[in-house]
């Protein structure tokens, strides 16, 4: 199975060190793209493909600033579970300001 640390290392040897995180940035933006023409056609295989290339990305955006994955996953969600939201109705919403 792999794990952050393995990402970031097979691509570390693949593609060298990251010399500028917003270059990740724009790829997993370049990758986001993708995804939605997969979406877009219902193509499943793809959508898989696409959505494992953004988290690759994003996995190794974070492990730039000694951030991992699941921690901020867990950290977001408490917040989140914390919060009061609005739904929009379509399977999206936001979250309610305190006021």
């Amino acid at each position: 199975m792999e794990t952050q640390k393995s990402i970031c290392l097979w691509a570390e040897e693949t593609f060298g060190p990251v010399d500028d995180p917003v270059k990740l940035v724009t790829r997993a933006m370049q990758e986001m793209t993708e995804l939605l023409e997969a979406v877009k056609t219902g193509d499943k295989s793809e959508i898989g493909k696409e959505t494992a290339d953004v988290v690759i990305l994003l996995k190794r955006l974070l492990a730039q600033y000694d951030l991992t994955f699941s921690e901020e996953i867990n950290r977001k969600m408490a917040t989140n579970r914390a919060r009061k939201w609005r739904a929009a109705g379509d399977g999206t919403g936001k979250h309610i300001p305190d006021i």
